[in-house]
């Protein structure tokens, strides 16, 4: 087994990955940062973004496993005191491989077009300014939008920029992405859905801004500047990414723990039971 270590760069994060070369060397893996087949990031959900983006051209090839070094995320579902049980795993287990859709998104400009995979989402935003731009669905005008922005998610990063600005949790195994707005203005003239839109794998949307703005696009980490933009055409890619589990790590537990707390918190919780009863009762009687 080959694989590359990208950690955080923190003091903890660089410890451990000292300790992952050490048991790995012990287990008979080879580091290889040229052509891994694992990619081991050591830090948090924004390092194995970094991870990502510094493999994406390979992205089919390899599988990402992550080490949280604080407490667990929604990429990273090894704690930093697992080292030694997940590099036993790694060679030893062939483990199940999870694949999550990814965004693409084709920046069209007055001279060239330039290409991008997100893992999170896509935002577009106009620097000192608002935002106007007209939103096709499949290539027929659907509305015209002017605000702060518009962010656009895949369903593994719903749970981030996308939450905040009240869109749908979706679940990674669907391949759609979701459209959401950044603090709309709606009147007569621009006038918007309001709420958050999940197109599915075969639809496309393009986002038509005016070529003379100077335009802000962040993909997951990075802020790209541009000018001369004509449209943006965010699609469903055509690649995945694919990580290596080595035990269960449920996405809806993930989102539990996130964002509402641990099984034992939930249940600790004052239920009212004699409500419940009560209604019972009236529809036994009904």
């Amino acid at each position: 087994m080959k694989y590359a270590l990208l950690d955080r760069g923190d003091s903890l994060s660089r410890e451990l990955a000292e300790t992952f070369h050490k048991l790995a060397r012990e287990r008979g893996l080879t580091s290889n940062p040229g052509s891994p087949d694992l990619i081991v990031s050591i830090g948090g959900d924004g390092t194995l973004l970094q991870a990502f983006h510094s493999f994406a051209d390979r992205v089919e090839d390899v599988a990402f496993v992550g080490v949280h070094t604080g407490h667990l995320g929604f990429y990273a579902d090894w704690k930093k005191n697992e080292l030694e049980e997940l590099v036993s795993l790694i060679a030893s287990t062939e483990p199940q491989k999870v694949s999550y859709p990814l965004l693409h998104i084709q920046v069209v400009t007055d001279t060239e077009t330039k290409s991008y995979l997100a893992l999170n989402e896509f935002t577009l935003k106009r620097p000192g300014g608002t935002l106007v731009a007209q939103l096709n669905i499949n290539d027929e005008p659907f509305e015209m939008f002017r605000g702060d922005g518009i962010v656009v998610s895949t369903p593994s990063g719903s749970t981030g920029y996308n939450k905040s600005v009240h869109g749908a949790i979706l679940h990674p195994s669907l391949e759609a992405l979701q459209i959401a707005e950044l603090a709309s203005i709606n009147n007569r003239i621009y006038r918007t859905l309001g709420s958050s839109v999940i197109l599915p794998k075969h639809h496309h949307c393009d986002i038509v801004t005016d070529p003379s703005d100077d335009l802000s696009l962040l993909v997951d980490h990075l802020t790209l500047r541009f000018q001369g933009v004509r449209s943006i055409i965010c699609t469903v890619a055509e690649q995945k990414i694919h990580f290596a589990r080595y035990r269960p790590h449920p996405f809806w537990n993930r989102v539990r723990n996130a964002f509402i707390g641990s099984p034992k918190e939930i249940l600790s919780q004052n239920f009212p039971r004699k409500t419940f009863v009560d209604l019972s009762e009236n529809e036994e009687n009904k």
